[in-house]
């Protein structure tokens, strides 16, 4: 097959560090957008990117992106499409999207153009009038930008931030990839010490275990495409093998985690151990009040409650001065907080040596980082 064109949509702030990792897996053209990363390859790459990515959410193949402004702009730019490609005669193929600030406004009555468009094409090659769609899912999505369509094939299924290992989380759990995309800007290393004073579920500490290991984020899912019969089934055992030989079984790393309820201390042990990481991570009861330094290096990592989301603002506010209080300038240390309250460098008591911006879901936040001395 002809090289395809594929797009990883991702966390807004996260589009170059995501684009760097799939450079670093010898992936081809990548080039990062807003919102997204865009690369070409064939069905090793794919799985690869499913597999590996830590920071994409999910892996689409792009197949057309054409001007619309009727809807029989959108089913003429469908209907080009090579469908049948990747599209059997039995295969599902539902439709999804959205449309943003364009003249096609009304996204049931775009889902039923594409569908229509789709279901003419494969008839016509299929040489049949009826699709009974019993087969394996080819989920379609769209999305109609400023008149702009751009028409995908999703790849991952359920989004590749479900890595499997957190069935059960604690309240308001941060994403598992802008947890990992924290870990890259904390500069996590296999040899790096890691320590959340706030684990909640422990996802921070996890992704930054499996990043120090070089554990690919997908080795123990499934994705769509694997049901996909145009690609082979080696495709996606070679590319499992590859992963599985890239993990560092001799990194340093260890994990630190604590937490004021007995509950996210289990949890956390409980999602380490269905990660695969149990062994790299040790986790106590313990409140922000008597957190201490006790290793010569570490990085602390941390998404500690704010107003939005657990405590009310005031509460919050005096979090992050005891948090100013016990997190000391000293050398080896890193701290890197993650807020959405504008005012946190002030009650925390000094501005930090760098910030960037994340959202953690729809929320914009701040990642407040200090490492200097």
């Amino acid at each position: 097959m002809k090289m395809m064109e594929f797009a990883a949509p991702c966390l807004m702030g996260v589009e170059g560090i995501c684009a760097d990792e799939l450079k670093r897996a010898d992936i081809q053209e990548v080039r990062a957008e807003n919102g997204r990363v865009l690369f070409k390859g064939d069905f090793s790459t794919l799985a690869r990117a499913n597999i590996c990515s830590r920071y994409a959410e999910r892996i689409q193949i792009l197949l057309g992106e054409f001007p619309v402004y009727s809807f029989e702009d959108l089913f003429q730019g469908v209907s080009k499409i090579q469908w049948e490609s990747f599209i059997l005669e039995h295969d599902a193929f539902p439709v999804k999207g959205h449309a943003v600030s364009s003249k096609l406004s009304s996204v049931p009555d775009c889902q039923k153009i594409i569908k229509k468009a789709v279901a003419k094409r494969l008839g016509n090659k299929y040489g049949t009038s009826w699709l009974d769609e019993s087969g394996s899912i080819h989920q379609i999505q769209f999305l109609i930008l400023k008149d702009k369509c751009s028409i995908m094939l999703d790849t991952s299924g359920v989004g590749l931030h479900k890595r499997g290992y957190r069935a059960n989380a604690a309240a308001a759990p941060i994403k598992e990839t802008l947890a990992a995309a924290m870990a890259d800007l904390s500069r996590v290393r296999p040899f790096s010490t890691v320590i959340d004073p706030f684990c909640g579920s422990g996802t921070i500490l996890i992704e930054s275990a499996l990043k120090a290991l070089n554990i690919a984020p997908g080795l123990r899912r499934s994705f769509a495409a694997e049901k996909w019969a145009v690609i082979p089934s080696k495709v996606w055992s070679e590319e499992r093998t590859r992963a599985q030989d890239l993990i560092r079984h001799d990194a340093e790393f260890h994990a630190y985690g604590s937490d004021i309820d007995d509950e996210a201390v289990q949890l956390t042990l409980e999602n380490a151990r269905k990660a695969g990481v149990e062994k790299r991570i040790t986790v106590v009861k313990r409140d922000i009040k008597d957190f201490c330094e006790e290793h010569d290096r570490a990085a602390v990592i941390c998404n500690p409650p704010y107003g939005e989301r657990l405590l009310d603002m005031e509460q919050a506010r005096d979090l992050y001065r005891i948090m100013g209080q016990k997190f000391i300038r000293k050398s080896g240390w890193s701290y890197s907080i993650i807020s959405p309250d504008d005012s946190f460098e002030a009650q925390f008591g000094r501005a930090a040596d760098k910030r960037r911006k994340l959202y953690n879901g729809m929320i914009k936040c701040q990642l407040y980082m200090y490492y200097k001395n």
